[in-house]
């Protein structure tokens, strides 16, 4: 380390204790607002699951083939990692 005066070594101090704070609190910020947002997408993927079974069903007593089959497999993927 280079040699500094103690008014620098103090006034670097400040600055790190600061920083390292503000750096801190935005993390906390960040991880607050993902379990809002994972939240959130975990209702919305309910309420899409249980108004697809009403969608089945109608299909099913219609007798015509569900136009969302295909969409399953990505879908899973997303509630896989989430889970994780």
């Amino acid at each position: 380390m280079t040699n500094i005066s103690d008014e620098q070594k103090a006034f670097y101090q400040q600055v790190f204790d600061k920083t390292r704070k503000e750096i801190e609190d935005i993390s906390n910020r960040i991880e607050e607002e993902l379990a809002q947002v994972k939240e959130r997408i975990t209702k919305l993927n309910n309420q899409k699951q249980a108004i697809r079974k009403m969608y089945e069903g109608a299909c099913a007593c219609l007798g015509i083939e569900s136009e969302f089959e295909s969409l399953d497999e990505g879908e899973e993927g997303f509630e896989e990692e989430e889970e994780e």
